[in-house]
């Protein structure tokens, strides 16, 4: 279904995010988390794609096995690192065969084992270049939906770690979407006044598609540091920083783990309940593969699924 499509048919969409599984123990937990959030009947979910395309075949068996064994709507991601115009040729190709109706195009990360990486050798410089080629290859008639991909490209509430300067970074912003970008998908914050005012500056910069406010619930006081790494730049409120404290000040290790995680579900469940009743278009959840943050969410603003969220 193409993202126009999902947009019009709902005023709030609801989706989640999964990164391909590297063994075949990992790939059976994550079906079984697939399942279990399919019941929540989301928008669409998204499938990452690892550094320089690290997981490109992971990354189209589980968006091909979503797509064929599931009613979820897969959208891959797509990065511009260490690709040559052939290679994005390519994957458009396959995912235009299976019926593949939505893009999320991203400007990526070189692998670990090539940190130092020149991207003066990449084809596509910045991901408005890969959004462009991505539009030009719609207009090429590949696509069983007339329209081609729908395309999402990402947003940073709290501001891109290698765009210091905020007026530049939503200068890049605006060529995304000025290039053919449908939809915009923040990167995880936890202030949910960070998303209001970057949803303003949009706004301001003629920037007028959807924004999905992206939200990742913190389970564990070692994920919540390793979310610090994820989305460099990430800034934790001090009311959020003191719960978690008081969660780890006593108890056995398990129960502050518990303690943890309730903190976590907690603080994500009062960001979507600000975020829905202040008119936010979309909420994409940084699942890290597991069902039971997310459903325990759902739970906590007392609907079933994603329609009866919407719609409530």
């Amino acid at each position: 279904m193409h993202i126009r499509d999902i947009f019009a048919a709902t005023p709030t969409t609801f989706s989640f995010e999964f990164f391909p599984p590297k063994t075949p123990e990992t790939a059976e937990r994550l079906y079984e988390s697939i399942t279990e959030l399919e019941a929540l009947k989301p928008a669409f979910v998204s499938v990452t794609y690892g550094a320089g395309g690290g997981t490109r075949e992971l990354t189209h068996e589980l968006v091909a096995r979503v797509k064929k064994t599931t009613s979820l709507d897969p959208v891959p991601h797509l990065t511009c690192v260490c690709h040559q115009e052939d290679d994005i040729r390519e994957i458009l190709e396959r995912y235009a065969d299976e019926g593949i109706g939505n893009i999320l195009a991203l400007g990526g990360d070189p692998p670990r084992d090539k940190a130092d990486w020149d991207r003066s050798q990449d084809h596509f410089h910045h991901a408005a270049d890969l959004v462009a080629f991505i539009r030009k290859f719609n207009e090429s008639g590949k696509h069983t939906d007339p329209r081609g991909f729908g395309i999402g490209v990402a947003g940073f509430p709290e501001g891109h770690p290698a765009t210091p300067n905020r007026l530049d970074e939503m200068d890049h912003l605006k060529a995304k979407v000025d290039a053919g970008a449908d939809y915009i998908c923040t990167q995880l914050f936890f202030d949910n006044r960070d998303f209001y005012d970057f949803r303003e500056r949009c706004e301001l910069a003629g920037i007028h598609v959807p924004i999905i406010a992206g939200i990742m619930p913190i389970t564990s006081a070692k994920g919540m540091r390793r979310m610090g790494d994820l989305a460099a730049g990430s800034r934790f409120p001090a009311p959020l920083l003191r719960a978690i404290n008081r969660a780890t000040s006593q108890g056995s290790d398990t129960e502050i783990a518990e303690a943890v995680k309730r903190v976590g579900v907690h603080w994500a469940t009062e960001q979507c309940r600000d975020l829905i009743d202040n008119q936010v278009r979309g909420i994409h959840f940084y699942t890290l593969n597991k069902s039971d943050a997310t459903r325990q969410i759902y739970q906590n603003l007392g609907v079933p699924d994603s329609e009866a969220l919407a719609n409530g």
